[in-house]
């Protein structure tokens, strides 16, 4: 790699802020925090934006299933998508979209013609296409940046989420309502989107890093082959099908308990109430954009895999103190310390897939990582009530801080994840695994020789 650009760039681009030294990473940093402000800004301006249509909790729940159904329908068509078509034009598309769709909105509220069912059909496109943005941003980044600054860039995604998103965005929202209107809200949305799809429109085109050669097969029956190929791929490749079965289940046993269980335990056992639950639930967004930061300042582990998965594992013990807690400060720590542990290990991962995973495969298999959360997550919501009823929340609580670390185990001594890790060093310490970067002027675009996934192990 040509280190010109770390050689003359100014000392505080170190450690975490180093991928800032690329300007196509600046542009597309830039453009992810605007859209993550605006859409965090759109999650509380559309609640009360239905509210003052005057619509009730069906009508909120109605006009959320339609964008969680919309990310689920093309969350696999995303990656087959990112795979095909060069990723930056994909997320202009999707940038576009999303920034006409709040526009339609602003418009008809102007009008005075906003209706509920408005709110629905935008909400399912909105879905739509943030179904195909995160196999699209997972596969760009090791096209923009070398290999060893991934796990900062990463690390500043997961920093950004719940710091931006989950705070600042609605943050401004609610002062805007509170001053003005849900409309009002909705117009800064509408420019912070379209500030974003500038910032991408700024930036060099980046073609895929291995093109795909034309061939005489149906486009449709093309698509089907690329998705059972990223399936097949999934199944042949040890460590990458224990550790998406493994957090399958995590993300079935702890985040129902967090989302649905955590406001009665503070209601009935702490006597709090709406105030605490935010602060709660603050603590586990801030200690989940520690822990990415954080992460993000070190090199990729040599025992990657084994401390990413004990990561999550061990890092859910915290829940079992949650389920017994007296004291609205406990759950704040504890989950607090859930978030870090939970976050951490994800910039390893996200860094995992991008070094280890063949580039022509990377957008299929973010996908299936994408769609694994988008389908456990509300099924985890949904157990969360009546596993608590029947067993009572202490002891739902126990199983999440329990029995991830067992299951965590398992997934390392099964897929034999100890030898693969040592059989595949990422930690840096010579040359970039997957080859130079480029400079600044000169984007990584070389296309990277598939990789032969390791036998599954029996």
């Amino acid at each position: 790699m040509n280190d010109s650009t770390s050689a003359t760039s100014p000392g505080w681009l170190r450690g975490p802020l180093r991928p800032f030294r690329f300007g196509q990473y600046r542009l597309l940093a830039a453009s992810v925090t605007l859209s993550l402000f605006g859409a965090g800004g759109w999650l509380i301006a559309l609640v009360w934006q239905v509210i003052a249509l005057g619509g009730g909790p069906g009508a909120v729940s109605m006009v959320s299933a339609a964008s969680a159904g919309g990310m689920l329908a093309t969350a696999l068509l995303g990656g087959v998508m990112a795979d095909r078509i060069p990723q930056l034009r994909i997320l202009r598309a999707v940038a576009v979209v999303r920034t006409l769709a709040v526009g339609v909105v602003v418009a008809l509220a102007v009008a005075s013609w906003l209706e509920v069912w408005h709110l629905v059909l935008v909400a399912l496109a909105i879905g739509l296409g943030s179904g195909f943005t995160y196999p699209a941003y997972s596969a760009l980044l090791p096209s923009i940046l070398p290999g060893r600054d991934l796990m900062a860039a990463n690390g500043v995604e997961g920093m950004l989420r719940p710091m931006i998103m989950q705070a600042a965005g609605p943050a401004v929202a609610s002062a805007v309502i509170a001053a003005w209107s849900p409309g009002a809200a909705l117009v800064v949305v509408c420019v912070c989107e379209a500030a974003g799809v500038a910032l991408l429109l700024a930036m060099r085109p980046v073609p895929l890093r291995q093109e795909r050669p034309a061939g005489p097969e149906h486009p449709v029956r093309s698509a089907v082959t690329d998705l059972r190929d990223g399936f097949v791929y999934m199944v042949r490749t040890p460590w990458l099908l224990a550790t998406l079965l493994f957090a399958s289940v995590l993300i079935l046993l702890i985040m129902g308990p967090i989302d649905v269980l955590v406001p009665f335990v503070i209601k009935d056992r702490a006597g709090g109430g709406p105030g605490d639950h935010a602060i709660v639930m603050a603590a586990f967004g801030i200690g989940g954009a520690v822990g990415s930061m954080a992460m993000a300042s070190f090199r990729m582990p040599r025992r990657y895999l084994t401390v990413m998965n004990l990561f999550w594992g061990l890092g859910c013990a915290p829940l079992v103190f949650v389920g017994f807690a007296t004291h609205v400060a406990q759950i704040a720590v504890a989950v607090f310390v859930v978030g870090i542990c939970f976050s951490a290990p994800m910039v390893i991962w996200g860094t995992l897939l991008q070094r280890r995973v063949p580039p022509h495969m990377l957008g299929r298999v973010s996908s299936l990582d994408f769609f694994v959360s988008l389908v456990f997550m509300p099924l985890s919501m949904a157990l969360a009530g009546p596993v608590s009823a029947a067993v009572g929340s202490g002891t739902t609580f126990l199983a999440a801080g329990l029995i991830p670390a067992v299951i965590a185990v398992l997934a390392i001594v099964l897929a034999k994840m100890p030898k693969d890790e040592l059989a595949h060093p990422l930690d840096d310490r010579g040359d970039d695994e997957d080859g130079s970067a480029g400079t600044d002027d000169e984007p990584r675009n070389e296309a990277v020789p598939p990789v032969e996934p390791v036998p599954v192990c029996t």
